[in-house]
């Protein structure tokens, strides 16, 4: 019974996402949260481990939320469930839509959906960030967790100004940092 629970609680995730991995996130942090299967500090790690591993977002972080709860079955049902909702509606949305993407209509939904996926991605930077950021067993200011705030500053800034800097030696760096300075 629990595994048929995971499977629906990921298919829905997949069934309402709209814009892609990171779009998500709110509807993992609330499935998980609702259904008791993590803590908040658990899915934020869920989401940074989804995001650094290679593949796409939402199947990592289906996987690893399974394979945390039940092992290598959960990790299958959890799996499936997240990408079955994208299989069924992808074929049924590739049989149409070359043929109706340049009705007007069509446009002006798109047009209207993109700012509703950028506010979910944002929506998801905060959660992260503020479990990130908050932390009461840190050096902290104002509740701010000023390690983690030099972290993301430095990674940002690396990022902004370095543009060929790859984003994968960024995350290694961190990891680096963090496995030595802060145990």
């Amino acid at each position: 019974m629990i595994y048929l629970q995971l499977f629906f609680a990921f298919f829905r995730i997949g069934l309402f996402t709209i814009g892609g991995g990171y779009a998500m996130i709110p509807f993992i942090w609330q499935e998980l949260l609702r259904g008791g299967y993590m803590s908040s500090v658990e899915i934020t790690d869920l989401i940074a481990i989804s995001g650094i591993l290679p593949g796409a977002f939402a199947v990592n972080a289906a996987t690893f939320a399974g394979m945390k709860l039940y092992a290598i079955p959960g990790a299958l049902v959890c799996t499936l469930g997240i990408v079955t909702p994208s299989l069924i509606i992808t074929t049924l949305v590739a049989m149409f839509f070359f043929n109706i993407n340049k009705k007007p209509a069509v446009q002006s939904a798109l047009y209207g959906i993109r700012p509703a996926v950028w506010a979910l991605i944002l929506f998801a930077t905060f959660k992260v960030a503020q479990e990130a950021f908050i932390n009461e067993n840190s050096t902290v200011i104002f509740n701010i967790d000023l390690i983690n705030a030099a972290v993301f500053a430095a990674a940002f800034l690396i990022m902004r100004f370095y543009k060929k800097m790859s984003p994968i030696v960024v995350i290694l760096f961190a990891g680096v940092f963090g496995a030595v300075f802060l145990k």
